[in-house]
């Protein structure tokens, strides 16, 4: 299949036919208002969306319905509200609860009504998920997100997506809310697979920053002045931008947990293993062997940037 690449917003008419406007009168319900979810939530507020919102901890919803979203008191109340439902849970058996347990939104959701799984979670589990759903007629699309809470609050993440044209067709105008790149990769589970690629490239990315900038204090040079000279050239990236900044000042306050991003890695790993290619994840597996330590040591609830702390 090939990729339907959706950049920006503003589209008169998506392809399921239906206009912004009518768009507009569905009630989105939004489940997981964790750092990610919060300020994706808040973005389908400030598009104009009736939003109805759910969070374990339920105090967590609160700053949502001052903003003008309606709460539920359990994932099976929010369904019997809502359209559309997003999800932005933290791992595989968080999303199965939420779906298919006792007072889970499966219960709730009528035929026709649409799921919107932007959680990272296994892709096996996900294609099951969707099955599971289709079979009470609700449609499932996979929709993973990059680009970190600050992106989140501002609607401005990058969003993969598995699932059919048509689905993401009638999605679009709720994925348009929460982010400023949409692109089709696949069928269920190929955003999964999509998120996979993009935690082996930057985790990459993040340790070779780490490495960068051990090299420059070993050798009594200033790591804050080669970020510098880095940023001009072919190393630039959005790590060396960001993350480098708390590398620098040994601010690891999270963000992305490190026990998140420990996470992701093994679902890659898993998904590798699966398909057979697990020995084209060498580096991918070292960084998940050092990332069993920093958890291991205390620091999953750090910034995932904990990797390059001084000892």
């Amino acid at each position: 299949m090939t990729p339907d690449n959706h950049s920006g917003r503003g589209n008169d008419t998506n392809r399921s036919g239906a206009t912004p406007s009518e768009s507009a009168s569905l009630r989105v319900g939004f489940i997981g208002l964790g750092i990610m979810g919060r300020g994706m939530a808040a973005s389908l507020v400030r598009s104009g969306f009736p939003v109805v919102v759910h969070n374990r901890n339920r105090a967590a919803e609160q700053a949502l319905v001052d903003a003008g979203a309606m709460g539920a008191a359990s994932p099976q109340a929010l369904g019997t509200q809502a359209a559309v439902v997003l999800l932005c849970l933290s791992d595989t058996a968080a999303v199965e609860a939420v779906l298919f347990g006792p007072d889970g939104l499966a219960h709730g959701l009528k035929p026709g009504s649409y799921v919107v799984d932007t959680s990272t979670i296994s892709a096996e589990a996900t294609r099951d998920h969707a099955r599971r759903l289709a079979e009470r007629g609700i449609t499932l699309i996979d929709a993973p997100v990059s680009g970190g809470e600050a992106a989140a609050a501002k609607g401005e993440l990058s969003c993969m997506v598995g699932g059919t044209p048509e689905a993401l067709a009638y999605c679009q105008p709720f994925l348009d809310a929460i982010a400023s790149r949409v692109v089709h990769v696949g069928g269920n589970g190929a955003g999964q697979i999509a998120k996979s690629c993009n935690q082996i490239a930057v985790s990459s990315v993040m340790f070779g920053v780490v490495e960068a900038f051990a090299l420059a204090r070993a050798n009594g040079v200033d790591p804050a002045a080669v970020r510098e000279a880095l940023l001009g050239g072919a190393a630039r990236s959005a790590i060396l931008e960001k993350n480098a900044v708390r590398l620098l000042e040994q601010d690891f306050k999270p963000g992305f947990k490190a026990g998140l991003m420990r996470k992701d890695l093994r679902l890659a790993q898993e998904a590798a293993q699966s398909a057979g290619a697990i020995d084209e994840m060498a580096v991918a597996q070292l960084i998940l062997r050092r990332l069993d330590t920093v958890c291991e040591s205390g620091d999953a609830e750090q910034d995932w940037s904990v990797v390059g702390k001084l000892k």
